[in-house]
């Protein structure tokens, strides 16, 4: 049965994905979401509208994501902030990192921390994130214990129904990928942590969809959503031309040391707390050096990502002295 203006509900398009996938198209999931944020769905739908995706690969396919980013943006309260220009690269922008977690390695908060360090080297941070959802500690929790105010935190209004029912599923869903694409102010440009390399060329070409530009896709070898300290990353990078140019990076190429993924491990909200003061007080410990490095060559990135830094190298190195 259709609903108002002949959009189906939750229960026909969920029967729709499941019994005829190949004719599942874009509309169908908009109407999807639809149906959730207006409240109109129980948790058993909601819980069948992560999952089926998931199983028919939505998640690969990039016109989905678009579509599904297109309607959550439409349905935000779109910000409005001046910025004046950057003295270095001649831009006026606003810039993010963020990760879509989900990776499986819990490692300290390490874009929250690198978005702090971008601020002091003078870019205009519009940091997305959210509340621990997949990991022990998610951004918002850390920037409130360390006494920010984060009223207008999402997920408020509509989308307050996906984020508990992905909390109790404990699995990445297609609404993971959408997060970093849904921040409310639409940065200029951004470095996009994601789980799985096979997600990589999708997320670019959703990004390019989305007519998002100098937009930078991670992903390490090892399937963490940042700039590994471990080995090779993957970066697919979204061109001011809307070429995606693909390249690995390593820690050498940023001037940092190589470190082991499991001395990055992030802990109890109280101890990351407590790491994140170090590191910004530069009061460091022994064992805060591999978490030090990670920060320096994730701010790198987008140092050079945001036209601040002529190479990755240079970023980093403008990173440390931020820092």
């Amino acid at each position: 049965m259709g609903g108002p203006n002949g959009r189906q509900h939750l229960r026909d398009i969920l029967k729709h994905l499941i019994l005829e996938p190949t004719g599942f198209t874009p509309e169908h999931t908009a109407d999807g979401l639809r149906s959730i944020m207006r409240g109109e769905a129980s948790n058993a739908q909601i819980g069948g509208f992560l999952t089926a995706p998931q199983l028919r690969g939505v998640d690969r396919n990039p016109s989905m994501i678009a579509t599904l980013a297109k309607k959550i943006l439409g349905s935000a309260l779109i910000l409005s902030i001046e910025t004046e220009t950057n003295a270095r690269s001649g831009l006026g922008i606003l810039v993010d990192i963020v990760g879509t977690g989900s990776d499986g390695w819990n490692t300290f908060n390490i874009s929250t921390t690198s978005s702090l360090v971008a601020a002091t080297a003078g870019l205009k941070m519009a940091k997305h994130g959210s509340r621990m959802l997949l990991s022990n500690c998610g951004s918002a929790d850390l920037l409130e214990s360390m006494d920010c105010d984060l009223n207008i935190i999402a997920p408020s209004g509509s989308m307050r129904y996906l984020a508990k029912t992905g909390r109790e599923l404990g699995f990445p869903t297609p609404f993971n990928v959408l997060g970093p694409l849904t921040n409310p102010v639409v940065p200029d440009c951004a470095v996009i942590g994601i789980y799985s390399k096979q997600l990589g060329p999708v997320m670019a070409k959703a990004l390019r969809i989305l007519g998002r530009r100098n937009y930078a896709v991670v992903c390490s070898d090892k399937d963490l959503d940042k700039i590994t300290i471990s080995g090779l990353t993957h970066v697919w990078r979204i061109q001011a031309d809307g070429k995606t140019k693909n390249c690995t990076v390593h820690p050498s190429d940023l001037g940092v040391a190589a470190h082991p993924l499991s001395t990055a491990a992030g802990s109890t909200l109280e101890e990351n707390n407590a790491t994140l003061r170090r590191l910004l007080s530069n009061e460091l410990k022994e064992r805060d050096i591999p978490m030090c490095d990670f920060v320096l060559a994730n701010t790198g990135v987008l140092l050079y990502v945001a036209g601040v830094a002529a190479s990755v190298k240079e970023g980093a190195a403008i990173s440390r002295q931020a820092l």
